[in-house]
């Protein structure tokens, strides 16, 4: 038997460790379980070379609780440890020093993933233990050895005849204050959070297994049982996987497992698989997210060699794309690690502008496969291509191939197809396209109505960030201005191969916009008086369209992504001079039916802006009943 102390620089090395990490003391679990499939995967790369003279079968793990005994077992039947491998990879740890250790991680141990940093893996069990023992025996013909420590740097290391076959059992005698890892429903809890698609099967418990009846059976023949190892993870997820060998089954039985709580399927699938110049694969889905952005985020999962790490992988995966769901697994990303190291380190940003140049081809290839079904997708996808627009400038430099622009009356454009159809009928003076597009076709749906009726074509553009995509298409495309169905001079923008002659003289319009604007007196409406169609509106209100794209982006992020300051309410009311009404105004002599006839359109005009509310709405209903009781 071996006595000795371990060599480390400190001698309280075990007592910072728990202090310093508790609050990440469940991962001993996936340390450990790590550290037993890695030595089930070196011994199988060793048979497989012809190094190891022995049978790799079929190993896997095993994790055993015994109440009564307070211990907490991990088996494998891996690689195993000489009483030589022990010394070495157990008992040599060196930190460069306690104040350096101290210093860099009291206040953020949990953040600082101190533990892959210093390879510190198995004596994580020490923040749950409060002794640990090691029963080894190595591939290699030599004796097994059982090395025994409790919690200070002194161990004992001895040869053992208790184990008999290869591989390592580690038993951890769990501390009073964390009895919690004796429980059933923890244990089976961490194992489906961090070891769920481990390489290697584990075993956790047994299940009962009905044995099927013979096809002789008579009809009342009760089927038999038995006990079976209940193997709690799945070793080959979808993302290990060939994307030739999967079907949209496959996929959609992965999605969930990963998910068992949603039921509702996803649109699709994005399969990562790449090996140069990093380590990547994954399957990323999308959900139907239609106009929301608020949707919980973090559903992206991030492993490293099948060992669950974080599902907060902002810095990994771009911005836009945590609206999706799914899985990415790194080997070149480190086990634990900080998210402001993530931020930082070229080998994420590369993983991120790949993941983002993979989405925009399959986007592009959707769309070229099957047009029709990527359309009716459309409304439940296009929240992320819009925001992937806004937000990454690689995406939108690929977003002309698969961005559609639906118009109200349902048929679907790419931009180079827009731009086709619209060219010969909306352009402007100085021969810029001009875009009309509605936000909300219900709330819009006069001015909708108005443009169609002379032969325009109208864009449904109703996302939560649009006015943002707007300023970006209007920055990256040359003579193009976009403007909402509802904006102030809309009737102006468009060349007209005719103009519109007016039905009033210069005094009279001088007469009629004198009348409006003392019946109002408002500040927050401006009056003009345009020309416009005998069949238009007599009263229009449109806002300025930079004023109002303005408020759209405040109203989009508030304080956060897209936050800007406050914007004053200010509009525009549009008097069509050339209406029969306005014509009417100017006829009537009485003072107060003048008012009634100035107040009662403009609540019209309100009413289609949803402008009308509060005493405004109720007064204007009352005096409308008024109005049908004459």
């Amino acid at each position: 038997m071996t006595k000795g102390n371990i060599n480390v620089s400190v001698e309280n090395i075990f007592p910072l460790i728990k202090k310093f990490l508790y609050s990440d003391h469940e991962i001993f679990l996936r340390e450990l379980i790590s550290n037993a499939t890695d030595a089930t995967l070196k011994l199988k790369h060793l048979t497989s070379i012809g190094e190891a003279k022995v049978e790799y079968g079929n190993p896997q793990l095993e994790v055993k609780i015994d109440k009564e005994q307070k211990t907490l077992r991990i088996i494998d039947q891996g690689i195993g440890m000489t009483a030589e491998e022990v010394e070495k990879y157990i008992n040599q740890v060196a930190f460069s020093g306690a104040e350096e250790f101290l210093e860099k991680y009291k206040d953020s141990a949990k953040d600082s993933g101190i533990i892959g940093h210093f390879g510190l893996g198995f004596y994580s069990a020490f923040m749950v233990a409060e002794k640990v023992e090691i029963i080894t025996k190595s591939y290699k013909d030599e004796p097994a050895v059982r090395w025994i420590c409790d919690g200070s740097p002194e161990f004992t290391l001895e040869e053992t005849t208790d184990k008999t076959d290869r591989g390592t059992e580690i038993i951890l005698h769990i501390a009073e204050d964390s009895t919690e890892f004796l429980e059933e429903g923890k244990i089976r809890e961490l194992l489906s959070k961090y070891n769920k698609f481990m390489p290697v099967p584990i075993k956790f418990g047994t299940k009962t297994h009905t044995l099927p009846l013979p096809e002789d059976a008579p009809e009342d023949a009760v089927a038999e049982t038995e006990e079976v190892d209940n193997i709690i993870n799945n070793p080959t997820p979808a993302w290990t996987i060939a994307p030739s060998e999967l079907s949209s089954e496959d996929y959609m039985k992965f999605y969930h497992e990963l998910y068992p709580m949603q039921f509702e399927e996803p649109l699709f699938n994005i399969h990562l698989n790449v090996d140069y110049p990093f380590n990547l694969t994954g399957v990323l889905f999308f959900p139907k997210l239609s106009n929301n952005l608020n949707i919980e985020k973090d559903k992206i999962q991030l492993y490293q060699n099948q060992v669950y790490v974080t599902d907060e992988v902002k810095g990994i995966v771009p911005d836009f794309l945590m609206l999706l769901r799914g899985v990415i697994d790194s080997p070149d990303i480190p086990l634990n690690v900080s998210r402001s190291y993530l931020q930082a380190d070229g080998a994420v940003k590369k993983i991120s502008s790949y993941i983002t140049k993979k989405v925009a081809d399959k986007m592009s290839s959707l769309i070229n496969e099957n047009r029709e079904d990527y359309e009716q997708k459309w409304n439940d996808i296009k929240v992320v291509i819009e925001y992937g627009i806004v937000t990454e400038e690689k995406f939108a430099e690929k977003s002309d191939k698969f961005t559609l622009y639906p118009t109200t009356d349902g048929k679907y454009f790419l931009w180079s197809e827009l731009e086709e159809k619209l060219k010969p009928n909306q352009t402007d003076k100085d021969g810029n396209l001009v875009v009309l597009y509605t936000s909300n076709a219900d709330e819009q749906h006069s001015y909708i109505q108005s443009a169609k009726d002379k032969g325009y074509e109208v864009i449904l553009l109703d996302s939560p960030v649009i006015s943002h995509v707007i300023q970006k298409l209007e920055s990256s495309k040359e003579n193009v201005s976009f403007v909402r169905v509802d904006a102030d001079h809309v009737n102006n923008l468009i060349k007209k191969d005719e103009p519109i002659i007016s039905k009033l003289n210069e005094t009279e319009k001088e007469s009629l916009k004198k009348n409006v604007e003392e019946t109002i007196n408002d500040k927050k409406f401006t009056v003009q008086l345009e020309d416009l169609d005998s069949t238009d509106a007599p009263f229009t209100i449109t806002q300025p369209e930079f004023m109002r794209r303005m408020k759209d982006m405040q109203a989009t992020g508030g304080g956060g992504m897209f936050g800007m300051g406050g914007f004053p309410e200010m509009y525009n009311l549009v008097v069509n001079s050339n209406s029969e009404f306005a014509n009417q105004i100017l006829k009537t002599e009485d003072a107060e039916s003048k008012e009634g006839l100035i107040k009662h359109a403009l609540d019209l005009a309100k009413l289609s802006q949803n402008l009308l509310k509060g005493k405004d709405l109720t007064d204007f209903i009352q005096r409308s009943y008024k109005h049908l009781e004459k």
